[in-house]
């Protein structure tokens, strides 16, 4: 589903580099957890794997694409694939919480019959069944996080990409959120979840890579923080 080969990323000539020579596989349907500090890496391995920026060298290759031959004016395509949910939410303010998921459809070229269809469906599997006219302020920070989910989802991504959805949350809004990333893993999506959350990584039994000074320093199987 995700493979990387020796990919390097060199943002300015004779600094260290933000990716070093990292190789990696995800498989379909699999949930991974990367972690590291600030600097680490993750936010460039996240542009990378939704083309925000492209690698200095290495390969990529994401369900299917080969990211050497993607054309640029493909690139929205490959973004259908792919479904990302960021810490700030990044909902539309003056957009209903329906509005705001059904604004993913409208843009890749959804019919309104499909999207009056899909939304409500989304809107039941992430919890929010009934909150489809509310805006975002009158939602706590864990209903808002969940829109953003149902946004990432609603055009039924292969991967989801959490980039610390829970950094913005209180504890207990912080684990609805991660068994709601599990549930959408267990219904085939593959999962990768960005946390410096060091509690969240230790209570899921799941893969968890660790990156530091753009390499990876461990890749384990079931779990575990490893400095």
């Amino acid at each position: 589903m995700i493979l990387l080969d020796r990919v390097s990323k060199i943002y300015k000539r004779g600094l260290r580099p933000a990716l070093d020579k990292v190789s990696l596989h995800i498989a379909p349907r699999e949930f991974v957890i990367i972690v590291g500090v600030s600097g680490a890496g993750k936010s460039t391995l996240l542009r990378l794997l939704t083309r925000e920026e492209k690698p200095t060298s290495g390969k990529i290759v994401v369900g299917g694409i080969d990211y050497d031959t993607l054309d640029d004016r493909d690139t929205p395509l490959l973004r259908r694939k792919i479904g990302v949910v960021f810490q700030d939410f990044k909902l539309l303010p003056n957009r209903t919480v329906f509005e705001n998921v059904a604004l993913s459809l409208e843009i890749s070229g959804h019919t309104n019959r499909e999207i009056k269809e899909n939304v409500p469906k989304i809107l039941e599997l992430v919890g929010l069944r009934g909150k489809g006219k509310s805006f975002p302020r009158q939602l706590s920070g864990g209903e808002q996080q969940r829109v953003a989910i149902a946004r990432a989802m609603v055009r039924q991504p292969k991967i989801l990409i959490a980039d610390e959805p829970t950094g913005n949350l209180d504890s207990k809004n912080s684990w609805e959120i991660v068994r709601l990333l599990t549930k959408i893993n267990k219904f085939g999506t593959t999962v990768v979840l960005i946390t410096h959350s060091t509690e969240i990584v230790n209570r899921l039994n799941t893969r968890v890579i660790t990156l530091d000074n753009g390499k990876i320093i461990s890749d384990i199987a079931n779990g575990g923080y490893r400095q």
